[in-house]
């Protein structure tokens, strides 16, 4: 089984994406950072996602703060706790340690990839006190960047905007990376209806789920007037185990840091002549969205009996 770290910011899309990982892999650890909510919150929201799973996956506190700057929020989406409109579950679960940086270099093995679905701060502080980190792990499969339009700003991705210099730094470490942005996970949307099959399933799991996906869409009809919303984060999870359920293309990718209008774009080298010369990162392109909600349902408990993908995902 694919074995895996699983740096996050939960957040309603990490949330599922942690469910993900721990049906389909075997997840060594969650490292906490500060990116869709403070910290304090997002390390508790790892932990009760933990209790939610019944698992003792070991939860590492990470970085409060970018490498530059100080700190921003999503609060617009995702609420003040970062699980906004999710009723909390009670437990006793603990840190194991406030160490991320020590912790992702201790444990690093060369069949283990980290699954970075927050702002790149902790992987950064890693590179720079080990440079040689990124060659002992498997690879780095991120949710961040897009090849066009962004959400932060007009071509900056949240996670890469909220570090770009952290994001500069793992792109230019020549790690193993996956780049799953905006492109590719606006192809993946919620609906009212899997909300539905989620609520009908009553489990613990696909209740907490429907609440999530309920918030999202309120937050969308509010902001957009659709209610559906991308699932971005488990994409990045995806993508490490079916990624024959992606399309992915070797692509030169640099974060710009100094534009006053693109400071954390992720800039793709797509030109046709040049585009594979000096590639850093596979970017996905194209996702089965059919069958990759068949796979995220089922880690669910909310499978669809009737798909002809139920069995062979």
């Amino acid at each position: 089984m694919t074995r895996m770290i699983v740096d996050c910011d939960p957040g309603h899309d990490d949330a599922i994406a942690l469910i993900l990982a721990h049906r389909h892999a075997e997840v060594v650890g969650i490292t906490s950072v500060s990116g869709n909510a403070p910290l304090a919150a997002t390390t508790a929201n790892a932990l009760m996602v933990s209790a939610l799973l019944d698992v003792d996956t070991p939860v590492v506190r990470g970085a409060a703060r970018p490498l530059v700057g100080e700190p921003i929020h999503a609060a617009l989406v995702h609420g003040e706790s970062g699980l906004g409109g999710v009723d909390r579950i009670a437990h006793e679960r603990t840190i194991t340690s406030d160490d991320a940086v020590g912790y992702l270099l201790d444990v690093a093995q060369p069949d283990i990839t980290v699954v970075a679905v927050g702002p790149l701060t902790n992987l950064a502080h890693a590179i720079e006190r080990d440079p040689t980190w990124v060659k002992r792990i498997a690879g780095i499969s991120i949710m961040g960047g897009s090849t066009d339009v962004g959400n932060a700003t007009r071509v900056a991705e949240f996670n890469i905007f909220a570090d770009p210099e952290a994001a500069a730094k793992v792109f230019e470490s020549g790690a193993e990376i996956t780049m799953c942005g905006l492109n590719l996970t606006h192809q993946f949307q919620t609906s009212d209806a899997l909300t539905e099959r989620l609520r009908g399933a009553g489990t613990p799991k696909a209740t907490f789920a429907a609440q999530i996906f309920d918030h999202l869409h309120d937050r969308m009809e509010a902001l957009i007037g659709r209610r559906a919303s991308a699932m971005h984060d488990p994409c990045a999870v995806l993508a490490i185990t079916h990624p024959h359920l992606l399309e992915t293309e070797p692509r030169a990718v640099a974060v710009e840091l100094a534009g006053t209008l693109t400071r954390g774009m992720t800039v793709v080298d797509q030109r046709v002549s040049r585009r594979r010369d000096q590639a850093n990162a596979k970017v996905a392109y194209g996702i089965d969205a059919e069958r990759a909600w068949d796979v995220v349902m089922e880690s669910l408990d909310a499978a669809d009996p009737e798909s002809p993908n139920a069995k062979n995902p």
